[in-house]
């Protein structure tokens, strides 16, 4: 169906009006970006975006990222003017407790968002983690002559969004693997929300993202819809390179007094500057929310394209499934996110109890174990694998085909490829914890993101997207404590596992040994509630000898008895975690001697353990029982929530320092004779 200019002008007031108007009823929110940004979305969403708002998990959907989330009433007008589940009075209760129109766009939510933005810098990086996986999964099973993975990831993104340092990390990688199918539109409007970009943001941006291996186009008249689709179609004909389109833009255009100005940026237009804008623009005043039904006509095309899109590729998808039915299973199982029959099998067991084994290594055999078994797995570190042990060997590279030049044997086996499953993120913690998350979010592979436990504090911000959006991504955390030894304070973690804690959604895991270490990636592998921390050693532990003790899969309920000394009440209790659990043992064993009734409790999970019915907690740790004592290489705080107030704490209050790692757990007082004085002295 032919559509004239004018028709098209009208489609996107209805876009910028829509969101302006969502944004008035709210009395809060962000209209400049919708009003200066919605021809650029119109030439994307309505010229090359591949969707279908009838099925928006269609596997082979095109995947779209406004990373500037506070513009959320831009892709919210979008969804609904298109076809997605989203209701006018969806739009009208914007803002609002339980709406679907949340202040910023949330993943599992609103129907059609991807990611959940608005911290800046997160959509954008995100975006080249989904990049990433739809590289991999074309090169692992799409066939010379049976294409059923190829699609592209847009992404909106503000000066705002370029100017966090995630960006940076992030875009410089998705350059290095030359990720051609990421395109991201920036709206270039040289305001943010303090004022001009002036005060901060002055430099080459063009030449930034050019030195990291982007294409970098330009459109100087953002209001022009044709040169945006244009520049689209420039964009996705270059697929050796990700592509920056830079549109420059007018923030809150048509308002009288405050288009171009940061007044329109994060509040609410106002009557009278709404009404003038409408003026301007000539769209009509009464009602609001009001959408003409030839518009409304014209962006429904878009679900009839969809359709017709998703159906041809049925098509192919059906050939592809007759031609290569085991590849075809094994995509959609992954997709769906189940894991294969028997996986469980290939868990190594650790049983030898004269052997002592770092829970990091014991990791790594698990890892090797499962890659043949979980072909969907696949991860990497910020270039620590030698320390973290996260490859996947003989599984190759994940890296641009060309890269250094064809057929050249990558560290990890295999040919330099987007088929290679050991992604190397270089020292970039933050960008890798956003990759994964974006390659969760994208679907059909289990992302896992390694690094010293110390640096975990660059990955938080990413961490708690994953947990709010309830992703399955696996954070392998290694050198947990002050064990780290000669390092010193700066890579000796003692705050970061109880901050880990108090995330929610977030399980954290510190295994007491090698056997518990299968466990907790047993347990990170079912986890549907949320990611997963694993908190591992860099020293060895002695593999605990489960004939006389509990076995380790007790560590599925979070925590649980040990060892006891006889059965009954005890009259203390010692709880640890991770390589303090010896350390309890031992004072356990000690006070038995002496004729005190010891339970020791190994508490690797305080999120798994609290989620289990009151009567498995309270047969763990009796309520009767006040006399406690919890031994922890960490900081104190916190712990009072299982030892009460009148139990002890064994733990640091003070940074770490540098010497071996023995010397450590001396000077700190962190050793299992301090544990039986704080023993007797609860008893007393």
């Amino acid at each position: 169906m032919d559509v004239t200019p004018q028709q098209i002008e009208t489609c996107i007031n209805a876009i910028r009006f829509l969101a302006a108007d969502a944004i008035q009823k709210a009395k809060s929110g962000h209209p400049g970006m919708p009003l200066g940004a919605a021809p650029a979305a119109y030439a994307l969403w309505m010229r090359h975006l591949k969707h279908n708002p009838a099925d928006p998990a269609w596997m082979d959907r095109d995947r779209f990222v406004l990373s500037a989330g506070h513009a959320s009433m831009l892709l919210y007008a979008l969804l609904h003017l298109t076809g997605y589940a989203l209701s006018l009075d969806d739009l009208k209760n914007f803002r609002q407790w339980d709406s679907l129109t949340p202040g910023h766009p949330e993943r599992g939510r609103v129907p059609g968002v991807e990611v959940t933005t608005g911290p800046l810098g997160q959509g954008i990086s995100h975006a080249v983690g989904m990049a990433i996986a739809e590289a991999h999964l074309a090169a692992v099973y799409n066939r010379p002559e049976h294409t059923v993975i190829d699609h592209f990831t847009y992404v909106m993104a503000s000066d705002g969004d370029l100017m966090e340092g995630v960006t940076a990390e992030a875009c410089a990688l998705a350059g290095h693997l030359g990720l051609g199918k990421l395109i991201c539109l920036y709206d270039d409007n040289r305001i943010s929300l303090a004022g001009s970009t002036a005060l901060t943001f002055t430099e080459n941006i063009a030449g930034r993202f050019t030195a990291c291996g982007w294409q970098v186009l330009r459109v100087e008249e953002g209001g022009d819809w044709t040169a945006v689709d244009r520049a689209l179609a420039e964009a996705k004909a270059d697929l050796a390179h990700p592509t920056l389109i830079a549109v420059r833009t007018v923030i809150g255009y048509g308002a009288p007094c405050k288009a171009g100005t940061a007044d329109c940026h994060g509040s609410p237009l106002g009557e009278d500057e709404l009404k003038g804008a409408q003026e301007r623009l000539g769209w009509p005043q009464e009602p609001p929310f009001f959408v003409p039904d030839e518009v409304r006509e014209q962006f429904r095309g878009a679900l009839r394209t969809g359709q017709a899109r998703q159906a041809d590729w049925q098509a192919r998808w059906d050939r592809y499934r007759e031609a290569y039915p085991e590849a075809a299973a094994e995509l959609l199982r992954a997709q769906a996110g189940e894991l294969p029959a028997g996986w469980e099998s290939a868990l190594p067991a650790f049983a030898d109890p004269s052997k002592e084994v770092a829970t990091r290594k014991a990791s790594e055999a698990v890892l090797q174990a499962l890659a043949p078994k979980l072909p969907e797995l696949l991860g990497g570190s910020a270039d620590l694998n030698p320390s973290v042990i996260t490859w996947l060997k003989g599984y190759g590279d994940f890296q641009r085909p060309d890269l250094p030049e064809e057929g050249v044997q990558g560290r990890m086996g295999g040919v330099w490829s987007y088929a290679g499953r050991n992604i190397h993120f270089g020292v970039r913690e933050h960008a890798m914890a956003a990759i994964a998350g974006g390659i969760a979010c994208h679907g059909g592979l289990i992302p896992y993101a390694s690094t010293f436990f110390t640096f975990a504090d660059y990955m938080r911000p990413s961490i708690r997207l994953a947990a709010l959006m309830e992703l399955g991504v696996i954070y392998v955390f290694t050198h947990d404590s002050i064990g780290v030894g000669e390092d010193g304070p700066t890579h000796q973690p003692v705050e970061q596992l109880m901050s880990l804690r108090a995330v929610p959604n977030l399980a954290v895991i510190r295994p007491a040994d090698a056997a518990e270490t299968v466990e907790a990636w047993r347990l990170a592998l079912l986890n549907r509630r949320g990611p997963t921390a694993l908190i591992l050693t860099r020293q060895g532990l002695p593999v605990l000898d489960r004939t006389e003790l509990a076995p380790a899969s007790g560590l599925r309920r979070g925590g649980y008895v040990l060892w006891e000394a006889s059965a009954g009440q005890p009259d203390v209790i010692l709880i640890g975690t991770g390589s303090e659990v010896k350390l309890a043992l031992a004072a356990g064993r000690t006070l038995a001697a002496e004729g005190i009734r010891a339970r020791v409790v190994s508490l690797p999970s305080w999120d798994l353990f609290d989620r289990q019915p009151a009567d498995w907690r309270d047969a763990v740790l009796p309520p009767g029982v006040t006399a406690r004592v919890a031994v922890e290489a960490g900081i104190r705080l916190g712990w009072e929530h299982y030892t009460g107030l009148g139990g002890a704490i064994v733990g640091m209050d003070t940074f770490g320092a540098s010497a071996p790692s023995p010397v450590l757990f001396e000077k700190f007082g962190i050793t299992a004779e301090r544990v039986v004085a704080e023993a007797k002295r609860v008893l007393a």
